[in-house]
């Protein structure tokens, strides 16, 4: 690992913004926030698959990952993050380090020419080239081939220096932040700046999910000036030191980058979340309030609060026949994040009955929203293993487990509904209009008579009350043409040969007139 490198970790774990890591020891700190993971080992992902998830959604992007084929296609396109305009995110680009490369010391030349082929073949305002492990192993200076290969072809070549073995995908998100912040960020002087440009950070658009809160945007004259990364382009990434206001989306995996924008650039942040109709009016009011602290005509105030009424009427109207049907619905979220604490207010603003939620890669700040949410923290716990969520769910009496892709095997196994709300979900349930979809999804899954179905005894396992005596054959078999009651004997045994007699050699088997039995 060179000391470049090094010197970065270690500005990342002593970050103030973060209430635990503020609460460590000098000692504790440098160890970081998570126990760095043995290379190859699947623990929950790498900092080079947090780096990539983070960068990703910058959609007109070339992203090139030096790197033997395999960490290129485990990390390929494995979030919904959705784009309004150009797809070259979705193509996966490496350099397919071999053995011959690596001993015979390629992998710089090999990263040059991958770059230049990029660049002639697609054109992209920018190419994000991605360390790994292999390559940062051996050496490989992708900071100085990415800078002779910018004052090559004009095309800014950007590092992104977050091997796998160096840690956790949470830092990955954070040292993906820091490569904005060195080589992205500033670069770009926008046309016209305004005092409604703010920066959404920690929003990846997944499922289309930051396009239902544009509308609200529009609607009070805000500008999405840097958007951090979901459905981003980078001149919009490199122009963010010019907005107003940062809301920040989740602390927990970008809070480095929205603190140095505020130190360098002077631009205030606050969390606040999409997810929920309170959730969602209470950050629309804290960004109109500091947006009018930095400079916004004052009405804004007046507009945000006549919007939120609006869309409140409008998504309380819609939701009001979905309650009845999900009301007193007991759930367990096994989610992370903010969404540990969001996703629980948005569903007892339904009127269903939260029993646990996981607070997983949560701060502490999360864990005392989910503690004022939902009155004490007995309901709270970190990692659950498969057997002791299965108990759950039994001896709580759950009727739906909300959680990502991986805990659904356990769901069906208890008998159970499952709705997906993490990043690998296909419908979006930010804003008004997201609520509506979740409550939607509830509902379909919760009010499914399938599952009334399955949780009966199986046929099989109920016992015979009384026998059962079959019907009477009648009429004339379709097929021979046999009347019903006529037999003919079947023998699937040759006649036997008197026994002083040679054997005959068996040639046939004697069967019936048909080749059925008997209609």
């Amino acid at each position: 690992m060179s000391d470049a490198l090094k010197s970065k970790i270690q500005d990342v774990f002593n970050e103030p913004g973060c209430g635990t890591n503020a609460e460590k020891s000098e000692r504790q700190r440098k160890k970081g926030c998570a126990k760095p993971l043995t290379p190859g080992a699947a623990a929950g992902g790498c900092a080079f698959d947090g780096a990539k998830i983070a960068l990703q959604p910058i959609v007109d992007v070339a992203h090139l990952v030096h790197a033997p084929l395999a960490c290129e296609g485990n990390g390929w396109d494995n979030r919904g993050a959705a784009s309004s305009g150009s797809e070259l995110y979705r193509t996966g680009f490496t350099t397919d380090l071999s053995e011959l490369d690596i001993v015979m010391g390629y992998g710089e030349k090999k990263l040059f020419r991958a770059i230049k082929e990029v660049i002639e073949a697609h054109n992209p305002p920018a190419v994000f080239v991605y360390a790994t492990c292999v390559p940062a192993l051996i050496g490989d200076d992708i900071n100085a081939v990415c800078k002779a290969a910018t004052q090559k072809f004009g095309t800014p070549c950007v590092p992104v220096n977050a091997p796998g073995y160096v840690g956790s995908k949470n830092l990955g998100n954070k040292l993906a932040g820091e490569a904005l912040l060195d080589g992205v960020i500033g670069s770009i002087e926008p046309e016209e700046c305004t005092p409604y440009d703010v920066n959404i950070i920690g929003d990846y658009n997944l499922s289309g999910e930051l396009w239902q809160v544009k509308p609200m945007f529009d609607k009070l004259g805000i500008r999405v000036l840097g958007s951090i990364t979901g459905d981003a382009r980078y001149r919009q990434v490199a122009m963010a030191h010019r907005a107003k206001v940062t809301m920040l989306v989740c602390s927990k995996a970008l809070i480095n980058l929205a603190r140095k924008l505020d130190e360098r650039y002077g631009i205030p942040y606050f969390e606040g979340s999409f997810y929920g109709i309170s959730d969602t009016s209470q950050a629309l009011r804290t960004m109109c309030a500091m947006l009018v602290e930095q400079g916004a005509e004052a009405d804004l105030l007046d507009r945000c609060e006549q919007v939120i009424a609006e869309e409140e009427t409008r998504v309380w109207k819609q939701l009001e026949a979905y309650r009845p049907r999900v009301a007193g619905k007991r759930v367990l979220l096994y989610t992370g994040g903010h969404k540990s604490w969001s996703v629980v207010s948005a569903l007892q603003e339904l009127g269903m009955e939260v029993i646990g939620t996981s607070v997983r890669k949560a701060t502490d700040d999360d864990k005392g929203r989910v503690v004022k949410i939902m009155g004490d923290d007995k309901h709270m716990f970190e990692n659950m293993a498969p057997k002791d969520m299965y108990r759950m769910l039994k001896d709580a009496g759950a009727d739906v487990l909300m959680s990502g892709g991986r805990s659904q095997f356990v769901a069906l196994k208890a008998k159970m509904p499952w709705v997906d709300v993490n990043q690998e979900k296909h419908e979006p349930y930010a804003g008004y209009m997201g609520m509506v979809d979740m409550v939607r999804a509830i509902d379909r899954a919760v009010n499914n008579p399938m599952w009334s179905e399955l949780r009966e005894p199986a046929p099989w396992d109920t016992p015979l009350t009384e026998s059962r005596v079959l019907p009477a054959i009648t009429g004339t078999c379709p097929v021979t043409g046999v009347p019903a009651g006529v037999g003919r004997p079947v023998s699937l045994v040759p006649p036997m040969p008197p026994a002083s007699s040679v054997p005959a050699p068996v040639t046939a088997f004697v069967s019936s007139a048909t080749d059925f039995e008997d209609c």
